[in-house]
């Protein structure tokens, strides 16, 4: 089978013409590219990915790390792999120019990196991790910080880490533990134990800076006294060359199903004196500084959702245009030949779902990633502004969706293989289970689902919620001059409604129930306004894919647009419904998981 990565066409669509990239170069920022250059930084990453990443993808799966004792072991082809992308620029690809970057859109990096994501799995993961870092501290820490630790960062001489969890502190951080005292030197000495630190250690790089959340002696109980530190693997002398190691010890390696080219550590701080920190910001506003790499995390965790259900999606849409077996049911002649897969109809339902899934939540990270750019480098205060408070509303929506949908699409692809799909010697069974770990990461999806509803929902008067809204009537208003999307904007406006009333039920009960029962169905309230999200991207889809269709393109941009047309009819007709269902559950505030008691188990 040949190694499909992603859809070249798809990619040009979603950049170009769903989301005018070419626009951006109107930006001040990005004066110096233009649409070759951005091609250019995209292909480099394609043959990067071609050249290095894929010939040990599936080693990277099989060989997961080990540790001795004393040091981690990766597979010896990471290293040149993960030293292509920084020779390249690529791992700071976004980066101010005085910082090492190159200065380009975050949207254009984005599918940059979905390339080496779908060939290198997780692997990229070392890369993209020291960039949420680098980006964190760059908005949040001194100049003296910047100097120290992002530039090395920058240059790919250092990686970051982002160590939150903690054995008896999970995804409830205000119970964590980790201590910080503070010394005469003005720095603070750091103590504690913390798990599941992907990329914790290694011997990719020079030094490993990891982005500690602890508490300092005194400090208020709960989220509202934790505090944020740089605690470096190794310290660093005034003329920038490695120093004494600062007791950051590896307690032990995690084995996971998927997502083995990372590692995944226990990591003990200070166990002797106390590891060295630098204080980000002020004492205790750790957590709101640690949000910024967490959102940014969160994006990073649904993007990966989605190039992940795509890749699965485009191997086996080849597998099933290449694997004959069996007729249609109207053949009764078995002297007839049979027919490739593809030409049977469940075979077509199924990869039509993988379409919708995997294009539907492309095009929702790639929204979101657009968002994050404006946000800063829109024309207009009031243009930033906006796009902060739909990205910032959204941002529950960007990870959870393509992380709870993209396994379903790579489920998919392992049925279609049939046989073929559960084993190794094809690519969609490792797919499925890198994927699976998405809807964990960086907030479970039940997180987010009470994020969305206590939270990002009610929060400023409904200013996000309603701006959201406003966004897919004015799309609704757009696809009416197309007499050909009628059923859709239909459907679509029928949905916002049932959106709306279902929001206002969920609203009045937090106010006037039992919280617990009132927040029990949270999810489903997640999983409606993320298929509406979606639907609402589909149709932008629509539109473009209609207004291209009357332009009569040649014969395989017809059929690409058709195809875009056809997966736009399957989700409104087999999956938008589904949102009918989770309302009614909402509107009645259904108390079947509630009522249910432990015992009962």
């Amino acid at each position: 089978m040949p190694a499909t990565l992603m859809n070249e066409r798809d990619l040009t669509f979603m950049l170009f013409e769903l989301f005018d990239s070419e626009s951006l170069l109107k930006r001040e920022r990005y004066q110096d590219h233009d649409r070759h250059t951005f091609n250019e930084v995209i292909n480099t990453a394609k043959a990067i990915a071609i050249k290095h990443f894929l010939p040990i993808r599936q080693k990277l799966d099989t060989h997961q790390p080990t540790f001795d004792g004393k040091n981690v072991h990766l597979i010896p082809e990471l290293k040149p792999a993960i030293d292509a992308i920084n020779a390249s620029g690529i791992g700071s690809a976004t980066a101010d120019y005085d910082l090492g970057g190159m200065q380009l859109p975050p949207i254009i990096a984005s599918a940059a990196g979905a390339y080496l994501s779908v060939a290198g799995g997780v692997g990229m993961g070392y890369n993209m991790l020291t960039t949420a870092n680098a980006n964190l501290l760059e908005a949040h820490a001194s100049e003296a910080l910047i100097e120290k630790w992002v530039k090395p960062m920058r240059e790919g001489r250092f990686m970051g880490t982002m160590a939150m969890t903690e054995p008896g502190s999970g995804s409830g951080l205000g119970d964590l533990i980790t201590k910080a005292i503070k010394s005469d030197d003005g720095n603070y000495r750091i103590s504690g134990n913390k798990i599941y630190i992907s990329g914790g250690d290694h011997n990719l790089s020079e030094n490993i800076v990891h982005l500690v959340l602890a508490r300092l002696q005194g400090a208020p109980k709960g989220v509202k006294g934790i505090s944020l530190f740089v605690v470096p693997k190794f310290l660093v002398n005034d003329d920038g060359s490695i120093g004494e190691d600062n007791e950051v010890a590896l307690s032990g390696l995690f084995h996971k199903m998927g997502g083995r080219a990372q590692t995944s550590t226990a990591l003990s701080f200070g166990e002797k004196d106390g590891s060295i920190g630098y204080l980000v910001g002020e004492e205790n506003c750790g957590l709101k500084y640690m949000f910024h790499m967490m959102n940014e995390a969160r994006i990073m965790v649904g993007t990966s959702g989605a190039v992940l259900a795509v890749a699965g999606y485009q191997y086996s849409v080849d597998y099933a245009k290449n694997r004959p077996q069996g007729r249609l049911p109207s053949c009764k002649d078995p002297m007839l030949p049979m027919v490739n897969i593809i030409e049977h109809a469940d075979v077509k339902r199924m990869l039509l779902a993988q379409k919708s899934y995997a294009e539907g939540a492309l095009s929702l990270v790639f929204y979101g990633t657009q968002l994050s750019d404006d946000s800063k480098t829109a024309e207009t205060p009031e243009q930033r502004q906006h796009a902060h408070l739909l990205l910032d509303f959204l941002t529950p929506i960007i990870k959870t969706w393509p992380s709870e949908y993209g396994p379903k699409a790579n489920s998919l692809a392992i049925q279609v293989l049939g046989g073929h799909g559960y084993i190794n010697e094809h690519p969609v069974e490792m797919f499925y289970r890198d994927n699976r770990l998405n809807p964990i990461h960086e907030g479970t999806t039940g997180i987010q689902s009470l994020d969305l509803m206590t939270r990002k929902v009610p929060m400023n008067k409904m200013q996000g919620y309603s701006a959201t809204l406003a966004e897919i009537k004015k799309t609704i208003a757009h696809a009416k001059q197309h007499e050909s999307l009628s059923e859709f904007t239909r459907q679509l406006t029928d949905a916002v409604h049932t959106l709306d009333k279902t929001t206002q039920a969920v609203l009045k009960d937090m106010s006037t129930k039992n919280i617990d029962l009132a927040l029990a169905n949270s999810v489903k309230y997640l999983e409606l306004f993320g298929h509406v999200i979606i639907a609402w991207l589909w149709l932008k889809q629509g539109i473009v894919a209609t207004k291209a269709l009357e332009k009569q393109p040649h014969q395989e941009d017809v059929y690409f647009y058709k195809g875009k047309l056809q997966a736009l009819q399957y989700f409104y007709r087999f999956e938008l419904p589904e949102i009918a269902i989770w309302s009614t559950l909402l509107l009645n505030t259904d108390s079947s998981t509630y009522d249910m008691q432990v015992e009962w188990f």
